[in-house]
């Protein structure tokens, strides 16, 4: 197998369970397995409180796992010893949500950059000063703002400062956990182009966390789709938009607003109760909201199954699920 052939990044059965005090155990991340390729971008989804965030800070070590493995090259991150772990910092990296919390207030912008190079002791004196520079070129980060503190700056300009941190030290692998859901429209696209274009020079290679698919498609190479802990439809950026197959994922898109003139909107509104994600049952956990749901929903939990190259989704009627959708937009705009 070829160098480009092989992922940078294999997450493999990945749990994160939370024990919730006289009520029992929360999955918040239950079973999730996905690749990611270098200069590659896969983007994350599901409406909040559906474990995304709790994936990306398992695999930055933020929380402890339950269970499951990853691996950066071939290489055990959860089982690196010290030395291993403080090398693959340099490697793996994140931008926050919050460009203000994420940012020490106390410090200057310099400062800021400054730290992963002292931390590391990868470059003093001078050439800080040229590796700061570099990147603050590559961000475009204007001199001028170096010595200001981060409550001086507005929120684009704090997580333009966010992903120069996170470039620092040269990483191959960014966790992106919703890097633009805090900032106006406006600045949005300016964001995820100056990843993109980061992404290009650097071959990068992103896992880009968001609850919005219309940011998602634009700069996502492919899209896992979450519900309750599990990704239950995975496949290219392209399939996901023109041929979803799970009802949720469906649900979700439809939700997307259109802009041809004249258009009619054909939301579904999905009913029913969400499930309780402690101490899950064994069936279906899309269930209880599913138009499609039969008894074999409630008593099995259909698996993430290839139903094409590189389409892989969780529904135990899945080759239904299109047609039935447009009935139901039928019934819906009548």
């Amino acid at each position: 197998m070829s160098e480009k052939a092989r992922p940078l990044i294999e997450v493999k059965n990945l749990k994160k369970y939370f024990k919730i005090k006289g009520k029992g155990t929360l999955h918040a991340v239950d079973d999730v397995s996905f690749e990611i390729y270098p200069g590659e971008t896969l983007g994350l989804v599901g409406e909040s409180g559906c474990g995304k965030s709790t994936v990306g800070n398992v695999l930055l070590r933020l929380h402890k796992r339950t269970a499951g493995q990853m691996f950066y090259r071939g290489q055990d991150v959860f089982g690196a010893g010290k030395k291993e772990s403080f090398e693959l910092c340099k490697k793996i990296q994140i931008i926050f949500q919050d460009p203000y919390s994420s940012l020490n207030p106390r410090k200057t912008i310099r400062s800021i950059l400054n730290e992963a190079f002292k931390i590391h002791r990868v470059a003093f004196g001078k050439e800080l000063e040229q590796k700061v520079r570099g990147i603050c070129e590559d961000a475009g980060i204007s001199e001028d703002l170096l010595n200001k503190y981060p409550h001086e700056l507005d929120g684009g300009k704090r997580q333009v400062v966010g992903i120069a941190r996170a470039l620092s030290l040269s990483p191959e692998f960014i966790v992106c956990d919703e890097p633009v859901s805090a900032l106006d429209v406006s600045i949005q696209a300016t964001i995820i182009n100056l990843l993109m274009n980061l992404q290009k020079k650097h071959g990068l290679s992103y896992l880009f966390i968001s609850h919005d698919l219309s940011v998602v498609r634009h700069i996502s190479n492919r899209i896992a789709v979450m519900y309750l802990g599990e990704i239950i439809e995975m496949a290219p950026t392209d399939a996901v938009f023109e041929s979803a197959r799970h009802p949720y994922t469906i649900a979700l898109l439809s939700a997307v607003p259109k802009i041809e003139i004249g258009s009619k909107v054909s939301r579904i509104v999905l009913k029913g109760d969400v499930a309780s994600p402690i101490n899950m049952g064994s069936g279906c956990r899309f269930a209880t909201r599913c138009w499609m749901s039969q008894d074999v929903c409630k008593e099995s939990s259909p698996k993430l199954t290839e139903i094409s190259p590189g389409h892989s989704v969780a529904c135990h009627f899945h080759e239904q699920s299109i047609e039935n959708a447009k009935v139901l937009e039928r019934k819906e705009l009548s």
